[in-house]
């Protein structure tokens, strides 16, 4: 596993670093002719190797569009992506990310630990995967394994869907607003598990969400899309040091960059 120190010293090492994923010149368009809608125009961006980048931009920006592009769900009408220097069809079929939605989608009947186990089962697992228990350990479930989704709360739930995402252990976790759905205190504590596996796994992680204060929290650097069609307004780093706890987000750094993104989103 990459220790944070590892992925800090790459990530800020510009000659050197290593890209998991580049994006050059992406275009989606939807449909044909008089009802096409452009979801995402011109967008160039690369993720750093061991990243983790958070995504920001109004409803309608294309944000979703693009964790989907990456991930091989949706064909770019233009331009081109390269995860690790494949194609994104490439890299699914060696599963090289894995997904994270809003909803958890567990499996109702099958246990937490089934749940884990599910990618496991379906195509061909690596022979490096990653152990499921030791997962829900990781994701602090442990004494949790047997019980039922409708038995877990929420946040339990997610945990378990991050856990069954790097039971296959991805190069990349791509998620689309995971955590909105929760009050804001379990999404607090998520916030903090999640820069802990961060730390411990070394995964890069691209994480959409609506929340200015999330992004800043989370993100080493902060992908901020502007809508109508989606393109890049800006693409910057975060300039506070790990590891994070949620009283950062009282300091003045913490509170003008925030302001900033919130200056750009209005423009946006």
């Amino acid at each position: 596993m990459a220790t944070m120190h590892a992925v800090k010293d790459a990530v800020s090492a510009d000659a050197e670093t290593a890209f998991a994923v580049r994006v050059d010149g992406l275009d989606v368009t939807f449909g044909e002719g008089e009802t096409a809608v452009t979801a995402l125009r011109d967008v160039k961006v690369d993720i750093p190797e061991g990243a983790l980048v958070t995504m920001l931009g109004p409803s309608g920006c294309g944000k979703s569009t693009l964790l989907r592009a990456i991930a091989d769900l949706v064909p770019a009408s233009r331009g081109g992506i390269e995860v690790h220097g494949r194609t994104p069809e490439e890299a699914r079929k060696e599963r090289d990310f894995a997904f994270v939605f809003q909803d958890a989608t567990l499996l109702p009947w099958r246990s937490a630990i089934d749940n884990v186990r599910l990618p496991l089962e379906v195509g061909k697992p690596g022979p490096a995967h990653a152990d499921p228990m030791e997962l829900l350990e990781l994701v602090g479930l442990k004494g949790r394994e047997k019980a039922l989704p409708g038995e877990l709360s929420g946040g339990m739930r997610q945990r378990v869907a991050i856990a069954r995402a790097l039971v296959t252990r991805p190069r990349i976790l791509l998620m689309d607003e995971p955590f909105g759905a929760l009050d804001e205190i379990t999404r607090d504590n998520l916030n903090e598990e999640l820069l802990r596996i961060w730390n411990e796994t070394g995964t890069t992680i691209l994480f959409v969400t609506h929340s200015i204060p999330e992004a800043v929290f989370l993100g080493q650097k902060v992908l901020l899309l502007a809508a109508h069609p989606g393109r890049v307004k800006e693409y910057m780093t975060v300039d506070l040091p790990y590891p994070r706890q949620l009283p950062v987000r009282d300091t003045v750094e913490f509170i003008k960059i925030t302001a900033h993104l919130r200056k750009m989103l209005e423009e946006c």
